[in-house]
């Protein structure tokens, strides 16, 4: 039986041109070579999930904006049905009353445009408005006239700052901003 040749040679024993070991593997004991790795490098650099995320928030502002668009379009298109107020403070003011003094949900209704008109909230709101006053002590909600931030064309903005103050003198203040628009007349669109 033969040996195989020492050092890692290949060949016959006693062979006069010895041959070197195969490449791809280092010699027993030996350190790894260094080098560029035995794989091709031509792997694309990843992509950031940075910009994955920036596209899809600007992708969902966009789609908020369109979706508030339309919204205001149908809520302006709409006709409505009766007077309106002459101005956007009146309409603001005559909600104000009807909702916080006279607590009469079909009255707030009246000041209501059409697309934003719905009389289980404007109840829920009176309700609201009812329980405080079953909770404390007389209370009074008043306003100043409420004012005018913003107007353009057949659209406003207006603010009023509704305070409660009760017979053993708690006060709570509630800023309020409203979306009024003219159609026959100024109406309330909105309530924040």
């Amino acid at each position: 039986m033969t040996q195989p040749p020492a050092g890692g040679d290949t060949g016959t024993p006693g062979d006069p041109n010895p041959q070197p070991p195969p490449t791809g593997g280092a010699p027993p004991g030996s350190a790894p070579a260094a080098g560029p790795p035995a794989y091709p490098s031509d792997t694309q650099p990843r992509k950031r999930p940075a910009v994955l995320i920036v596209s899809l928030v600007l992708a969902a502002a966009v789609l908020l904006c369109g979706g508030g668009g339309t919204a205001a379009f149908l809520a302006l298109r709409d006709s409505e049905d009766g007077q309106g107020a002459k101005e956007p403070q009146v309409a603001v003011d005559g909600f104000l009353k009807a909702v916080y003094q006279e607590r009469d949900a079909e009255k707030a209704a009246a000041f209501v445009c059409s697309a934003a008109r719905d009389d289980e909230k404007i109840a829920t709101k009176v309700a609201e408005v009812q329980k405080y006053v079953a909770q404390y002590q007389n209370p009074r909600f008043r306003w100043p006239t409420p004012t005018v931030d913003n107007q353009t064309g057949d659209r406003a903005t207006v603010s009023a700052r509704v305070t409660m103050t009760t017979a053993d003198e708690k006060v709570a203040e509630q800023a309020l901003r409203f979306t009024v628009v003219r159609k026959t007349g100024w109406w309330v669109c909105e309530v924040g």
